[in-house]
């Protein structure tokens, strides 16, 4: 095939499962497209790969968090961190510690902003490093939204791997720390990445109701206090309303 024609066809596929509510199957997308299964395999593999598509645990296909990402931006021309700078600095001065902003990639997030306080002692996280989402109090808020089915699949897949002695390494573990993220809307790493560090994480949705980041608040875990929860839903509510504005 050429290059326009790949292209050709991964529309006419994204154009398919965009049509579904639900993840769909290679059957009814090589049905709906008139593509061989094999070709559209081929070429729905290739959009897993960069993110445009991702595959549940019963092997059916739905569209990527990274494609609802860049449609966001590019269809209001948004920036994200040009939204969300001066809302993380506020946040930052009210709780004199690291503020971060993330994004989800696959099975981890990355770190794309951060604020960090002027005191010596405080938590680095480097932007563009990354993080497995069972790790992270923002990557438990992701994978809420990301379903059941999902998580079972993510843990299968990652084994999740331990970090510290607090890393949340059976499935069931998991699912219930979701859980009561999901509740709460809100979610905690208790020194379950880097030991000595505790994390509180919220969600940030656009203008369509989809989350598309996650605000975080990291320090030494015997400085995290539970009176920043109200200060960080806050914060992430007005990126969220900004957004949405947008």
């Amino acid at each position: 095939m050429s290059s326009i024609q790949v292209i050709d066809r991964s529309v006419s596929l994204l154009d398919a499962i965009a049509q579904y509510d639900k993840a769909v199957s290679l059957k009814i997308l090589a049905a709906q497209t008139s593509l061989h299964p094999s070709t559209a395999f081929r070429i729905l593999g290739a959009l897993i790969d960069v993110g445009f598509v991702e595959r549940d645990s019963a092997g059916h296909y739905q569209l990527g968090r990274k494609l609802t990402q860049l449609a966001s931006k590019v269809s209001r021309g948004v920036d994200l961190r040009e939204e969300a700078i001066d809302i993380m600095e506020m946040l930052c001065d009210e709780t004199g510690e690291t503020v971060n902003l993330t994004v989800r990639e696959g099975d981890e997030v990355i770190y794309i902003e951060r604020v960090t306080p002027k005191r010596m002692m405080r938590v680095e996280q480097v932007i563009g490093s990354r993080a497995p989402l069972h790790v992270t109090a923002v990557g438990k808020l992701m994978l809420a939204e990301l379903g059941e089915p999902f998580i079972r699949s993510y843990a299968q897949r990652t084994g999740l791997k331990r970090y510290t002695q607090n890393t949340l390494v059976a499935e069931q573990d998991l699912l219930n720390a979701v859980r009561f993220a999901q509740q709460k809307a809100v979610a905690f790493d208790d020194e379950e990445a880097e030991e000595g560090v505790g994390c509180i994480g919220v969600l940030i949705s656009n203008n369509s109701k989809n989350v598309i980041a996650g605000l975080s608040i990291s320090a030494p875990i015997e400085r995290r206090k539970n009176e920043w929860i109200s200060l960080i839903k806050s914060a992430g509510k007005k990126i969220s309303e900004r957004l949405a504005g947008c």
